[in-house]
């Protein structure tokens, strides 16, 4: 096998004993360079902005940041072959966008098909990271966190803890405790996933936690302004009005 067949792989568990066992298959396959083995998902992320890699083994049920949310931060550079031991929606989610997984425990043989296939694909890009959660979250799930990536910084934001959206351009300014860090995702996608018990868009650029809303001023002829409870103001639409009339 050509150096150019081998493989930069990173292995992504927070269980030692399946690092361990991923490791022995991987040596035993050969053609593969192992550039880290990485107990959770802060470590992958930053393993990936300092190195290149070809592919991730990355397991889906891990504390802090799970499998879809390291997808995530990284995007679409870099793909994964997941591992899991069950969950009806991760695979569903895995086989419709074509992302090779494996469910545990799984022979030797199973993880060198993956290999082979990965490496038959590489140089192409992984699938929409937002589109795979998305299918993998139950339709009655709602978002209960965001996961933001901020140069070598990963954020992980309660959406309890968020008091306004904003849109700017491709990007979601995320407005938490008096802080904005921008997130790479359109206030339309995010709006999706929200509860619309709590967060209402009251403005073409804006959703609002209504939780925040300490007050609404008249500021001009259908035009109001939300002020929230720490001062600080959102414009209102008037169909954002109408909307957030019928949570009030």
């Amino acid at each position: 096998m050509s150096r150019e067949d081998v493989l930069r792989v990173v292995i992504v568990d927070d269980e030692e004993p399946a690092r361990m066992a991923v490791r022995q298959d991987l040596d035993a396959i050969g053609g593969i360079e192992v550039i880290a083995e990485c107990a959770n998902g802060f470590e992958a992320v930053r393993v990936v902005n300092e190195h290149p890699v070809d592919l991730l083994l990355l397991d889906v049920q891990m504390p802090k940041l799970d499998g879809f949310d390291v997808l995530e931060l990284i995007g679409r550079d870099v793909p994964a072959i997941f591992i899991t031991a069950y969950d009806e929606f991760a695979l569903r989610a895995f086989e419709v966008h074509a992302v090779d997984y494996l469910l545990k425990p799984f022979a030797r043989e199973r993880l060198a098909g993956a290999l082979d296939r990965a490496r038959a694909r590489r140089g192409q890009p992984g699938p929409d990271p937002a589109a795979v959660r998305a299918t993998a979250r139950p339709s009655s799930a709602m978002l209960d966190r965001l996961v933001i990536r901020d140069g070598p910084n990963v954020h992980v934001v309660p959406v309890e803890k968020i008091d306004y959206l904003e849109a700017q351009d491709d990007y979601v300014a995320v407005h938490t405790g008096g802080k904005s860090v921008l997130k790479e995702q359109t206030l339309a996608d995010l709006e999706r996933q929200l509860d619309a018990g709590k967060f209402v868009r009251v403005h073409r650029s804006y959703i609002l936690n209504i939780e925040r809303l300490a007050r609404v001023e008249l500021y001009a002829k259908d035009s109001r302004i939300a002020i929230l409870h720490d001062g600080r103001k959102v414009p209102i639409s008037r169909a954002g009005y109408q909307r957030l009339q019928e949570l009030l």
